[in-house]
């Protein structure tokens, strides 16, 4: 995920309020915690964009959505962290088991003193395994709309089982964690 991406799905997170399903029999593949931090440079109120200056010196701009209702609070001088975590599970699917494509975000506002809040996206795909790396135990996928990916799997037993053709069920959550420090 881009950082662009990551400042769009947190900006969510200052408004919605939507629990995400449970995930259960699945493998889970797990990925990276990023942190990135940035100061509020400009508001851009009637456009509702942030310019922010990140640790690096680069600047980067974020639309915030209609939707985020504490996005006055916001201050020039602000700083704002990002945590990002994804997480990939997977299940082995069974012949003639019908194919899943579903998307849905989740997000709730932190309830601290300042604007912020955690958005999650979790995406259920049915994917088809196209390459096997044994040795490094990574599978390569092709999905819907297509989606192509690769991914370590952690589970060494369901890399021994599965085999290029098979299908499986993979549940990918992503998760934003914004904290706005005036």
């Amino acid at each position: 995920m881009s950082l662009k991406n990551v400042f769009t799905a947190a900006a969510a997170a200052l408004t919605l309020a939507v629990a995400l399903p449970a995930l259960a029999q699945q493998t889970e593949i797990p990925g990276d915690m990023v942190t990135v931090k940035g100061t509020v440079e400009a508001i851009d109120h009637t456009n509702r964009v942030l310019t922010l200056k990140m640790e690096d010196g680069e600047f980067d701009s974020i639309s915030i959505p209609q939707g985020a209702k504490r996005f006055s609070e916001i201050k020039v001088g602000d700083t704002l962290q990002l945590r990002y975590y994804d997480n990939v599970t997977a299940r082995l699917k069974d012949p003639g088991e019908p194919a899943v494509d579903t998307a849905e975000v989740g997000a709730t506002p932190s309830g601290a003193a300042s604007p912020g809040g955690t958005v999650a996206t979790q995406r259920k795909m049915t994917v088809t395994v196209t390459a096997i790396d044994r040795e490094n135990n990574v599978a390569t996928y092709e999905g819907p709309h297509g989606y192509k990916y690769s991914r370590r799997l952690q589970n060494s037993e369901l890399a021994k089982k599965i085999k290029v053709g098979d299908r499986l069920d993979v549940t990918w959550t992503e998760a934003v964690q914004i904290t706005i420090n005036p």
